[in-house]
């Protein structure tokens, strides 16, 4: 694994914290504040302030003005206004780029993911004149039935440090498109993207407090899915938040969309392309944000017969990467978020050691030197895995990835199915025959074949089982921001 260690700290300009409310940036918050820590360097970059309930009393109530306002323009108007923001945002992709990175230190090879928020919001802005709606018989009378979908009012939107910019596009997009004003509430520790689209928002004539952003701890998260303002929630994260926002939801039976975690399957068979698999298992397992991310690929299920051969090609890849500064654009991998978080996985690679649950091939230390304090962990991959050990069922968050042995196509989609996750599956065949038939015995949201987790505005996305309910992308996730109306009109 190669290392470049030229400049680890971020570039000017300097970091602004605070909030979005109202069109306004404020710094005067009841949350209290709190240092950013930069994951590269382990030191601080920024102060941030934070929304407490009284911001988030604040964010709702700018919501319901915004709301109306837009609402009382023309869908003509409204799709304009969101192609003219998806302009912005393309103008402005050095930017945001940039402040990805400084938000948790994914690579700048990677960090264009904004490309997504574009994308959405075009996507989407093209709905808006669309008719959502419909109108049917009534057996046995003349009587008008319409079927109406309307927007919700205000929405919130809880994003992950990990995709902010990820679920302003297929969150926002879609909430904005169906009528909606957004309160969407980034994580502390990755809030500066999204502040950034916040302002964004005004500066290109959506009415101010249409989208508000309020980064916050708990006590303010709490009060913003508790508000009896916030209509519905979207919320995408890990399992155990979920189950708290569920309860705080349940005060006033809030609606509740959740995009939570995964231990995604990647099948390779015994006809797939070996380089190319290796490849894109390398990237979609423990590469692409150091395995910080839903999609991670980490159980990599191989037919015995090429095994041997796919495990050298893909340790040889995995060793391959790039690991440094963020910013250089040749690195392709970086830090975990914090030191806790490498803290921890640090001690599952110690317990998958300690339990024999796999061969440890390459990876599992800390990485050192220049790169010390910090949070690097090498890229980690773990051999001959036992598919019933924590070690491949318990989703790590971290670049750590399982490879496990089958025997046949049956025990592929066993093995793949045996997990309480399913948001993603991966499927690696030349057979086309194959990739049908075993996609859709699958217990996934998602299956990609022959390819990475490229989410687009066209497909739903989300999980099953444990991965959460409810859809992001397509008409799917645009109902999701929807609510349907029936009126009947007595004709007799």
């Amino acid at each position: 694994m190669s290392t470049t260690t030229e400049t680890l700290q971020p570039p000017e300009p300097p970091l602004r914290g605070g909030l979005v409310i109202g069109g306004d940036r404020l710094e005067r918050t009841s949350g209290g504040s709190q240092e950013h820590i930069y994951p590269a360097t382990g030191r601080p970059n920024a102060t941030l302030h934070l929304a407490g309930p009284a911001e988030m009393d604040q964010a709702v109530d700018s919501g319901r003005e915004a709301h109306r306002e837009w609402m009382s323009f023309t869908a003509d108007r409204r799709r304009d206004l969101l192609i003219d923001l998806a302009d912005a945002v393309g103008q402005g992709m050095a930017d945001f780029s940039r402040l990805n990175v400084q938000d948790y230190a994914v690579p700048v090879s990677l960090a264009i993911n904004t490309v997504l928020l574009e994308r959405f919001l075009r996507h989407f802005a093209g709905y808006v004149d669309k008719p959502h709606g419909l109108s049917t018989p009534v057996a046995g009378s003349l009587d008008l039935n319409l079927i109406e979908r309307e927007p919700y009012g205000v929405v919130g939107v809880i994003a992950p440090w990990n995709g902010a910019m990820v679920v302003a596009a297929s969150c926002v997009a879609p909430a904005l498109a169906a009528g909606n004003a957004v309160v969407l509430k980034p994580s502390v520790l990755a809030p500066f993207a999204a502040l950034r689209f916040g302002e964004l928002c005004t500066e290109v004539g959506l009415p101010t407090g249409l989208v508000n952003v309020v980064p916050a701890r708990a006590e303010g998260g709490d009060a913003l899915v508790r508000h009896p303002g916030i209509r519905k929630i979207h919320f995408t994260g890990g399992g155990d938040t979920a189950r708290k926002i569920l309860a705080s939801a349940a005060v006033n039976l809030t609606p509740v969309v959740a995009e939570l975690g995964g231990k995604s399957a990647n099948l390779v068979f015994e006809d797939a392309n070996l380089d190319a698999a290796a490849q894109l298992a390398a990237y979609q397992g423990p590469i692409v944000q150091s395995g910080q991310s839903c999609a991670c690929a980490s159980r990599i299920l191989v037919h015995e017969s090429v095994y041997d051969g796919f495990l050298e090609k893909f340790v040889a890849v995995v060793e391959a990467a790039k690991i440094g500064d963020p910013f250089d654009p040749t690195v392709t991998f970086g830090p975990v978020i914090s030191a806790g978080d490498a803290e921890r996985i640090l001690g599952v690679i110690d317990q998958a050691v300690n339990d024999k649950s796999g061969e440890l091939i390459t990876g599992g230390k800390r990485i050192g030197g220049d790169l010390a304090e910090g949070y690097y962990i090498q890229p980690t991959v773990f051999g001959n895995v036992d598919n019933s050990s924590a070690l491949a069922q318990i989703e790590t968050f971290g670049p750590v990835v399982s490879v496990i042995k089958f025997a046949d196509e049956a025990e592929a989609i066993r093995i793949a199915n045996d997990s309480p996750y399913g948001l993603n599956a991966f499927i690696q065949t030349t057979n086309l025959t194959r990739a049908h038939r075993v996609a859709r015995q699958l217990e996934a949201g998602s299956v990609w074949i022959n390819q990475i987790s490229d989410i687009s505005p066209q497909g739903p996305y989300g999980g099953y089982k444990q991965s959460g309910y409810g859809r992001t992308g397509g008409l799917d996730g645009l109902y999701e921001f929807l609510q349907v109306k029936n009126i009947r009109i007595g004709m007799t």
